[in-house]
């Protein structure tokens, strides 16, 4: 085997890692190693020490049962840092659990994935919770991109591919041509909007308070975009509004779709500026290869067809769509050059002068 000087000193200075980091979910990529790291995007912190408590599963876990002094919060809202501290604890914990006992000389090269349109402030922040947690060298990517190099798809040439990555806090819409995001959306209709919508129609129609994890589980077992020949249920259990006490009911694939409905409608407006805001063009290779899904909540049962009613165009799920953001950071780490011109720049996110 011919002897590399450059992949041998890459390799023992340090190691490449692709980040999605995401409100519900974090995930990671190791070069070499493919996805290693699947974990909710929730910190436990224990507010008498500061001390981090748990991160991940383990704090996921505490969510509405932690006592009065350990607070279990979820850093990042709506795809943005809203705690930076914990989300530093975070990515180190992460950084840390990926290299495992394979630590090089030097931090690791990272690239993470995060929401289009959001504002410089916002990208440094992540950049420097990145640096701070270890990482030697960091590169930004707006996950609708990410995701699209994951997924395969023709970015880099003139070519208009339509892309919608629905994730946990928010929902990221983008036209992409020649390696730039010609026209896009950020909307905060996703997966925790869904879920707030069954606890709202629970409270509504059966008079029943549950919380955020009961939601999501009954959205994963009941939704159903499409009614099929029989009905889907599942028994859930919250608090009756009137008398207190714990009470059991059962929610069917029609009382989600009922619940679901103002989200789902918003969102397809939301699709529909974007495209309003695309150049013909573009919109007739669009029409022609149709629109493609990932994110979490391209798993609905049912959403493509829903979508392709909404917009008359075919729609596409793409192989594997969890993890289609964090495997494209991870092809951006292995040729990072070629890659370049997606990347968000460091000027970027240098926030403007106030002077």
């Amino acid at each position: 085997m011919k002897w590399n000087p450059l992949s041998y000193s890459r390799a023992f200075l340090g190691n490449d890692i692709g980040i999605d980091l995401g409100t519900a979910n974090t995930l990671v990529y190791v070069r070499g190693k493919g996805v290693i790291i699947n974990e909710p995007s929730v910190v436990a912190v224990n507010q008498k020490t500061g001390q981090v408590v748990a991160v991940g599963k383990e704090a996921k876990q505490m969510l509405g049962r932690t006592p009065g002094h350990i607070r279990a919060v979820r850093p990042l809202q709506g795809g943005v840092i809203s705690d930076f501290e914990v989300t530093e604890e975070m990515l180190a914990y992460l950084i840390r659990k990926a290299e495992g006992s394979n630590k090089k000389l030097f931090g690791p090269r990272v690239v993470i994935g995060i929401p289009s349109n959001i504002t410089n402030v916002e990208s440094r922040a992540v950049r420097d919770a990145a640096q701070n947690a270890g990482a030697r060298e960091v590169h930004i990517v707006e996950e609708p991109m990410a995701g699209a190099v994951g997924a395969r798809l023709p970015v880099q040439e003139p070519i208009g591919t339509m892309v919608i990555d629905i994730g946990g806090g928010t929902t990221d819409i983008a036209v992409i041509s020649l390696g730039g995001i010609v026209s896009s959306k950020m909307t905060t209709v996703a997966g925790d909007r869904f879920n707030n919508d069954i606890i709202q129609y629970v409270r509504s129609e059966f008079k029943t308070i549950i919380g955020e994890k009961t939601a999501e589980d009954a959205k994963i077992a009941v939704a159903r975009l499409v009614p099929g020949d029989v009905p889907v249920e599942k028994t859930i259990r919250g608090r009756d509004i009137v008398s207190g006490l714990p009470r059991e009911i059962t929610l069917t694939d029609m009382h989600v779709r009922e619940a679901l409905t103002a989200s789902l409608e918003s969102l397809a407006d939301a699709i529909k500026e974007v495209v309003e805001m695309t150049p013909p063009e573009i919109l007739g290779d669009v029409m022609q290869r149709g629109v493609f899904l990932f994110g979490g909540g391209a798993l609905f049962p049912g959403l493509p067809r829903t979508f392709e009613r909404m917009l008359g165009v075919p729609v596409h799920v793409v192989q594997d769509p969890l993890t289609a953001v964090v495997r494209g950071a991870g092809m951006i780490t292995e040729n990072v050059p070629f890659y370049e011109n997606i990347l968000l720049s460091h000027a970027d996110d240098i926030s403007p002068s106030l002077t």
